[in-house]
């Protein structure tokens, strides 16, 4: 068999992503914010996009207006109105002066030729090392004392509580331990009580100490007896401090107001506020949905340099392809917007006809969900739904959702249709909500609860709930 290079020819089908199309799947998984960043981000790269504003519709208003006004040539002639600049011989110009002449301070125009800026007058969160820093130097100490308080307060967590050791501190500092040990308890001293400690124990027994509490039941409490309080034993510390439950009650009561995490009230954390992208209003008997697009730029191609191309005006050829391809680029930016915004519509569309009793009636009537009954229904791929629902919000009258909340996993029932995870998530936390709070529900009862209504769920499933609901076990629910 002889061996060379041949040529053959085959047709085979190929899927393509082009950029277009991999600019229009980039769009639909981004978030509002993100989509107004990368918009905002286009407008500065492209010259051929633009903002369409309300400016060309009151220049055409204005235009359209003065087109129809007469002429001011066909206006009747108008007499020209002279002014005679007499002064008049009586005046008495001296009672004129004494009478207005002001004597009050007299402000040059230099003294505000800069205005103020804008941080002078906008109030500035302060921080933990700040309030700190501030005792410190009013503390009176000397050098070595400040620079040991430094490091102190540079060791501190955001709860407030020390996290290096003193022989670390004494070693970094180039001082005794007995040194740091006096310059801590100066610290712990300061606002807010219980700062500066090394553990839960120490930090209730400075705020103890400062709020002038001398009960010996709860200074043993909290030496001794942080696990038992933890696990809500109350007779187990009854047992140990040979008294009775309701001196152990009384004394848990006033540990409950002491403060656990002396930073917290620092915390520089800002909340984070999210903005729907879509509102679903009740309608009479239907709902309205409404795409929210406050915010984002509506887009269009700049006239000037479509004109500049339509109309062949003598611009040279590289000139002319920068052009066109700026305006091909910003004609499918406009098109994978719009794209996007129908698809999300239809989206929202298909999740309120599926989960109609959830909008209507609350949590309780949510229904099994997955993204293929929304794929078949509105004859989309899985993976673009699941784009479409990742970082998008709605707001509805049940309250505001994340598009991905609505699919839920089903749990079987006994002669009924399948229900929600996500309902019988919201029965589990109804149940532990009203329990008895020296009784409470273990996981197993919760589950016999729940199979009482039909409802097939196991132990380990209840306790796999209570955990994604951040609820703490019955023996850490038991009220004292």
């Amino acid at each position: 068999m002889e061996l060379g290079l041949q040529q053959s020819l085959i047709l085979t089908q190929q899927l393509v992503m082009t950029p277009q199309l991999q600019q229009a799947i980039k769009l639909l998984q981004l978030s509002r914010l993100e989509l107004a960043e990368m918009i905002q981000q286009e407008m500065e790269q492209n010259p051929a996009l633009e903002e369409s504003g309300t400016e060309e519709l009151s220049d055409k208003k204005i235009t359209a207006e003065e087109s129809q006004s007469p002429s001011s040539e066909n206006d009747a002639t108008i007499k020209e109105i002279t002014i005679d600049e007499k002064v008049r011989t009586d005046t008495d110009w001296e009672n004129y002066i004494n009478e207005y002449n002001s004597t009050g301070r007299v402000y040059m125009e230099s003294e505000f030729t800069q205005a103020p800026n804008y941080e002078a007058f906008t109030s500035d969160k302060k921080t933990l090392d700040a309030h700190l820093q501030w005792q410190l130097m009013l503390h009176g100490l000397n050098k070595e004392q400040e620079e040991i308080g430094d490091t102190i307060i540079g060791n501190l967590n955001r709860d407030g509580y020390l996290c290096s050791d003193v022989e670390e501190i004494a070693k970094t500092c180039d001082a005794d331990i007995e040194r740091v040990e006096e310059v801590l308890s100066i610290l712990q001293t300061f606002d807010p009580p219980g700062i500066c400690a090394r553990d839960l124990r120490e930090t209730l027994l400075i705020q103890a100490q400062q709020l002038g509490i001398d009960n010996s039941i709860i200074i043993q409490i909290i030496e001794n007896h942080l696990k038992n309080l933890e696990n809500r034993n109350s007779k187990k510390i009854a047992k140990a401090l040979k008294i009775s439950a309701d001196d152990v009650r009384a004394a848990v009561k006033i540990i409950q107001y002491l403060e656990p995490k002396p930073g917290r009230k620092f915390s520089t954390d800002e909340p984070a506020y999210i903005t729907p992208d879509i509102y679903v209003y009740k309608d009479g008997d239907g709902f309205k949905i409404v795409m929210n697009d406050d915010g984002l730029p509506k887009l269009k191609i700049n006239r000037f340099y479509k004109n500049a191309i339509a109309n062949g005006r003598k611009i040279s050829k590289d000139t002319k392809n920068y052009l066109n391809e700026k305006m091909q680029s910003a004609s499918w930016l406009i098109k994978s917007i719009h794209q996007r915004q129908k698809t999300i519509y239809l989206v929202m569309e298909s999740i309120l006809k599926f989960q109609r009793e959830f909008f209507e009636k609350g949590i309780a009537y949510l229904k099994p969900l997955i993204l293929k009954d929304i794929a078949e229904d509105i004859e989309m791929h899985e993976s673009t739904i699941s784009r479409v629902t990742t970082n998008k919000y709605a707001y509805t009258p049940q309250g505001l959702f994340e598009l991905k909340y609505f699919f839920n996993s089903s749990i079987s029932r006994t002669g009924g249709e399948s229900m929600a995870s996500a309902s019988v998530k919201e029965k589990i936390r109804l149940l532990i909500e009203h329990e008895d709070s020296e009784r409470p529900y273990s996981d197993e009862k919760i589950a016999n609860i729940l199979q009482g209504s039909n409802i097939q769920i196991a132990r380990r499933t209840v306790a796999k709930y209570r955990k994604v609901l951040n609820i703490l076990p019955s023996n850490k629910r038991k009220q004292l």
